[in-house]
């Protein structure tokens, strides 16, 4: 189950979409960690159900967060980092809404 890498507009390939590739594209500890224990899960799965589609899915999933981390890696690491800080009860700044977001990109165009 492997594809040919695509390349994002900046000409770095993404990950090939095959286990080995999505785990060797991920840059933060956290991602590694999850994508291992899912993997047991789903395999684990997979051998009662005997339905590969959802290691199909499982490998999907991945393959977008592998996919981000390789066009943006710091930013991956600061959703981790943010994430922690909620579960630890502190106060986070919050962002902007989407719908402003979008708006004014709407309106660059």
């Amino acid at each position: 189950m492997t594809a040919q890498p695509d390349e994002r507009p900046g000409g770095t390939p993404l990950p090939d979409k095959s286990l080995r590739a999505i785990r060797a594209a991920l840059v933060v500890p956290q991602d590694r960690e999850a994508f291992d224990s899912g993997l047991k899960a789903v395999l684990d799965e997979v051998r009662v159900s005997l339905d590969l589609g959802v290691l199909n899915d499982f490998v999907h999933r991945w393959w977008l967060s592998a996919c981000d981390s390789v066009i943006d890696p710091e930013g991956r690491r600061q959703m981790h980092a943010r994430a922690e800080q909620i579960q630890a009860g502190e106060a986070v700044p919050q962002g902007r809404p989407w719908r402003d977001i979008l708006a004014e990109r709407e309106a660059e165009r």
